[in-house]
């Protein structure tokens, strides 16, 4: 068998090829490091303490990977039906817009153990149902998916920014947000959950929310995988023509997969609007959608994987602003560089040291 068509153990595929990409990426980020005139080994001790130093680190590093699991998930389930959903940004916009109304309307007369469940099925509501849209376009149709989500994350930045500024304002209000909700309506942060069973940690943005996008990864694993829908979802991403002749129904199976997608998008709504701002801002989405993709692709589509591609890059995030706190010369737009080229070896160049694990293992074997 040619060395181009040996497959790799399943453990390398998911963890070690990944890791290959990561060790690439950073080798050339810390080249451009040194032409700039930092130390790579002192930038990386940086980055580190500023992700996990301390208990208020861990809690931001886990507070952005809650974002990146939830649109991590959103990406994956759509590309397992071999659709490239883009929307995630726009499908979890709208799903703060749900999860906004939601509250607004009903933390005056609902307690918290009725209001957070129905706000958190409106976000998802509402993500799902902007992600309708794109898909009976391709469905019914025949418009590229691809272009459509795209086309509808500017449509929902232009609806919210409407919305906030005309409608939802709070009165009296100089910036557009609207007014505050009820503490009814407040996920507990996790400083307070973790007090609650004696364990103290520095207060941070992380709250429950981390547990909702655990729990969404099991969802996902079971759906995908132990059930027919799931299975008729992924077959339809590998083979179309297959899938129909099996009797799937690939129009509903559309539909199904890209209202899962923005779904799931929507729960970035839940961290961000009832864990950490409890009230309707704009831009809380904060391009949490668009590396949801580079979460799906580092994390092989599957949950496990998204988890810990999503740990990765929220320890960027929050690593990054350390770096940028401590060396001046590494601005935000250097962190960004660094995601990127991540993005990049995870993404388009993901194969690349894909001949050398094969021949590693081929000698092994």
């Amino acid at each position: 068998m040619s060395a181009g068509r040996r497959t790799l153990p399943g453990w390398v595929e998911i963890g070690l090829l990944p890791l290959a990409n990561i060790a690439m990426a950073f080798l050339v980020v810390g080249l451009i490091v040194e032409v700039i005139g930092v130390d790579p080994f002192h930038a990386l001790k940086l980055l580190v303490l500023g992700a996990v130093g301390s208990s208020e680190s861990i809690g931001y590093t886990l507070y952005y990977a809650t974002n990146f699991i939830f649109t991590g998930l959103a990406v994956a389930v759509a590309f397992h039906a071999g659709l490239f959903n883009i929307g995630g940004e726009g499908q979890a916009y709208i799903g703060g817009l749900g999860c906004g109304l939601a509250v607004l309307a009903l933390d005056g007369i609902l307690p918290g153990l009725l209001l957070i469940p129905l706000a958190i099925l409106a976000s998802a509501a509402f993500g799902a149902a902007w992600a309708a849209i794109p898909a009976w376009m391709q469905a019914w149709r025949g418009s590229h998916i691809v272009i459509t989500t795209i086309m509808f994350n500017f449509v929902a930045s232009a609806l919210m920014v409407y919305l906030m500024v005309n409608v939802l304002i709070a009165p009296g209000s100089m910036t557009p947000q609207s007014r505050g909700f009820a503490a009814s309506a407040a996920v507990p942060s996790m400083q307070a959950a973790l007090q609650w069973i004696g364990i103290a940690v520095a207060p941070s943005a992380l709250n429950l929310s981390l547990l909702l996008a655990l729990l969404s990864c099991v969802g996902v694993w079971i759906f995908l995988w132990h059930t027919p829908w799931g299975y008729g979802l992924r077959t339809m991403g590998q083979n179309p023509e297959a899938a129909l002749y099996a009797g799937t129904n690939l129009k509903r199976t559309t539909m199904l997969a890209m209202c899962l997608s923005g779904a799931l998008a929507g729960g970035v709504a839940v961290n961000e609007l009832l864990g950490v701002h409890h009230r309707l801002v704009l831009d809380f989405a904060a391009g949490y959608g668009f590396t949801g993709i580079a979460v799906a692709l580092m994390g092989r589509g599957h949950p496990l994987g998204i988890v810990l591609a999503a740990l990765l890059f929220g320890a960027l995030q929050q690593g990054g602003a350390e770096l940028n706190f401590e060396i001046p010369k590494i601005t935000r737009e250097m962190v960004v560089v660094i995601q990127g080229l991540v993005i990049l070896f995870s993404g388009a160049l993901v194969h690349l040291p894909r001949p050398w694990l094969q021949a590693l293992f081929a000698r092994k074997g």
